[in-house]
């Protein structure tokens, strides 16, 4: 089966033949269907009134089990975002009843947040909609083809968050 990365691989080979394009072919596709995926997870994301970043920190909470509260800095690590952005989400997400600041008890100045009754079903209402969709989006390859592609992008993954760290 033919996608438009072969179509754009092929022009390079025409036009020039003494490049090794095999590698634009693997990012490409991964450019392509990472932007195919993040469009149907937004999607379910919208269905339950969240983007993708109150999603993730929802999520954060919800995966980080009881009592499903961390502190900032806790979020940040996991999420792997800027402090300002941390906030803003943060700030957003307690306006709406899905989370809650409360003093952290090991650091008068800092703070808790934590997941409200409301965020806890909503999160889970909304995680299982986002399993849905991944085995949707997902569902044009065989369960070996998923184990065997999840494997691969593990090993490739790997080697950059081994780059990251200096190993």
């Amino acid at each position: 089966m033919m996608d438009r990365v072969d179509d754009i691989l092929a022009q390079w080979r025409r036009e020039r033949p003494d490049l090794d394009v095999g590698p634009m072919g693997i990012i490409g596709r991964m450019r392509r269907i990472s932007q195919h995926l993040l469009r149907g997870m937004e999607k379910t994301f919208a269905e339950h009134g969240l983007q993708d970043g109150s999603f993730d920190v929802l999520a954060t909470l919800r995966r980080s089990g009881p009592p499903y509260a961390l502190s900032p800095g806790d979020l940040l690590r996991t999420m792997m975002i800027t402090s300002g952005t941390m906030t803003n989400r943060v700030d957003q997400l307690e306006k709406a009843g899905l989370v809650k600041r409360t003093p952290n008890p090991e650091d008068g100045r800092g703070f808790i947040v934590s997941l409200t009754k409301k965020g806890f079903n909503l999160i889970d209402a909304t995680m299982t909609a986002h399993v849905e969709t991944q085995k949707r989006l997902t569902s044009a390859l065989s369960k070996e083809e998923r184990a065997t592609l999840n494997a691969l992008l593990g090993k490739y993954l790997a080697s950059f968050e081994a780059a990251e760290r200096g190993d």
